[in-house]
């Protein structure tokens, strides 16, 4: 983390930014290491346990499993609800680049915990975005300090990523105030006994909305009305009717939710719902890519303790262990592959998702307007590609780490198939790994003439013209050169072919965005694995971490990266023996 966080991209033109200049790396890593204690400490001695009681519904009021009340009272006392949120309201301004480290641990620690000062932070972007002063003042401290938590409600039970087909209602009141009428499902956090108060930000149609999302607007409902001190006063018409029993998550509160006749604001303009809920989806997604990335870490740090610890049978070439009764699992190529490919994944994750969270600073404060576009458009292309990769990625490390455990694995005492079905979400929610496909080929490839590519396509290309000479690296520069070259020569077919037939786009939709994160991931090893070179040159005290970087990068370009020419040969097919089938064959 440390590495990723001052080492790795500072030369991405996305630092130095004035606002953040108290944030010395002095106090960052206090910051992470109090973050990793808390973590280690108070959250995951819940998580198993957690995991095993699950959310239990008692007259309308959810109860949250033993312990996490008093663990989240402790997070928010700690000030982690304020974290990255702005001091205007509360916040400590922290950098996301520092943020998504620590949300990072607390996903590795308990991702059903995480779920629920996740989504208020989500919420309070959304607020801060589109709402109005009045709802600012009244909410948002609130939020921030972790006294009240928020929601989203988009999915009905009857439509899901369409959300132009929702049939929840606003009336306006004559006050400014309007009665939201409607049930929605899958909210996550949507009832609870952490906080005092749930502000729910719910879509709905006013009367006269047409049809479809442009008719959609977005409204602030709380649990309980807000008396004039600003303490919860009388119900609001908020109801929780059941909660999900899931295959994973267990902790984490989702929720089918019901609004008679709710008291609500809107936030932002009539019929502009879907851009203020953007906001928040936008940022929940990367979020998403993180809870991929933690639980994946976790998964690794798990198998690879287990595989020191676990004796069975002889190393291929002789025993390794002689003085032991049979050879560490470790010792065995097929356990290696497992355990390398998930610590692979990790680190390149880790990566990437340290440049998105630059990028996000820079967006949010950079005093250089062009570094604020340039970082936008970095954001928009990334986003569906930390969500969708970062997630694909952490269940297959989920389902590694099951498979190093053998038959323990699939046991329930060992832990690691929690990982794998805790994972399995992280696919679906906030918008599916095949939508998010879909968002980057179909509005994010072409959009403003290709101008949010070039924020990733041109660093890329400089690297590798910069490096490509004789030496050490050379394999890894020629080996990301081929795979840029497929990504290159993959956009262009896709953005051909679209224009004559949108189903080839969304033929090519999946490997290209698996095409464009290997991409990614590899730029991110090439440069990592040039300043551990360099590092070991100058006798740097921390060797067996940068050896250890180039021998990681090493089976990424050799073992990895290959599967781009896969990608770029199934975009190259094209839909014909995808969509071939008929439909009552199936």
């Amino acid at each position: 983390m440390r590495f990723v966080l001052n080492e790795l991209h500072a030369d991405d033109g996305f630092g130095d930014i004035p606002a953040l200049a108290e944030f010395t790396p002095d106090l960052t890593d206090a910051i992470l290491e109090e973050a990793a204690r808390f973590c280690r400490d108070v959250l995951l001695p819940i998580n198993r346990s957690g995991d095993e009681e699950g959310c239990h519904l008692e007259n309308g009021v959810v109860r949250t499993p033993a312990g996490f009340a008093q663990a989240y009272k402790q997070f928010a006392e700690g000030g982690w609800t304020a974290l990255a949120s702005d001091p205007e309201w509360g916040g400590q301004g922290l950098p996301e680049a520092v943020n998504k480290l620590v949300e990072e641990m607390i996903c590795s620690s308990n991702l059903s915990f995480g779920l629920y000062p996740g989504l208020t932070h989500g919420a309070t972007t959304a607020i801060e975005g589109h709402g109005s002063d009045a709802l600012k003042q009244a909410y948002l401290p609130k939020m921030v300090s972790g006294q009240w938590s928020g929601t989203m409600c988009l999915t009905e039970p009857h439509c899901g990523t369409d959300l132009g087909l929702l049939r929840s209602r606003a009336v306006p009141q004559g006050d400014g105030s309007y009665k939201v009428t409607g049930s929605k499902i899958f909210i996550s956090a949507g009832e609870h006994d952490l906080t005092e108060n749930i502000i729910h930000l719910v879509l709905a149609r006013l009367p006269d909305a047409p049809k479809g999302v442009k008719g959609i607007s977005l409204f602030l409902v709380p649990k309980y009305l807000p008396k004039e001190d600003g303490t919860p006063g009388q119900s609001n018409g908020v109801a929780c009717a059941a909660i999900e029993h899931k295959m994973g998550l267990k902790a984490s509160a989702t929720c089918q939710m019901n609004f008679d006749d709710s008291t609500g604001w809107l936030v932002g303009e009539p019929g502009k719902g879907m851009a203020a809920m953007f906001t928040m989806m936008n940022t929940e997604r990367v979020s998403v890519g993180i809870q991929g990335l933690g639980v994946g870490e976790a998964a690794y740090q798990a198998a690879a303790w287990y595989a020191k610890d676990r004796i069975q049978g002889r190393a291929l070439s002789g025993p390794k262990y002689p003085e032991q009764a049979a050879d560490p699992i470790i010792v065995h190529p097929d356990v290696r592959r497992m355990l390398m490919t998930m610590r692979a994944y990790n680190e390149g994750c880790r990566a990437l998702s340290a440049w998105v969270s630059r990028a996000l600073d820079a967006e949010k404060h950079s005093p250089e307007p062009e570094v604020r576009q340039r970082a936008s458009d970095f954001i928009a292309l990334m986003t569906p590609v930390v969500k969708a990769l970062f997630t694909d990625l952490a269940f297959d490390s989920a389902n590694l780490a099951v498979q190093c455990y053998g038959g323990h694995g699939y046991i329930r005492e060992s832990g690691v198939e929690q990982y794998a079905r805790d994972a399995r979400i992280t696919m679906i929610y906030e918008g599916t790994n095949g939508v998010q496909a879909l968002d980057l080929v179909g509005r994010k490839l072409g959009a403003h003439m290709g101008r949010y590519l070039r924020s990733f396509f041109h660093p890329v290309s400089a690297f590798i013209e910069e490096n490509n000479v004789d030496g050490p690296m050379k394999p890894m520069v020629e080996a990301l050169a081929k795979a840029f070259g497929a990504l290159q020569l993959s956009t262009a077919t896709v953005a051909q072919r679209a224009l004559k037939d949108p189903e080839e786009a969304g033929a090519a939709s999946a490997d290209y965005l698996r095409l464009m994160g290997l991409v990614a991931m590899g730029y991110c090893f090439a440069k990592a694995t040039k300043i551990a070179g360099l590092q070991l040159f100058f006798g740097s005290e921390d060797k067996r971490f940068y050896d250890a970087k180039i021998k990681t990068a090493t089976f990424f370009f050799e073992r990895i990266l290959p599967q781009a020419t896969a990608s770029f040969l199934a975009i190259k097919a094209g839909k014909k023996s995808l969509m071939a089938l008929e439909d009552d064959v199936f």
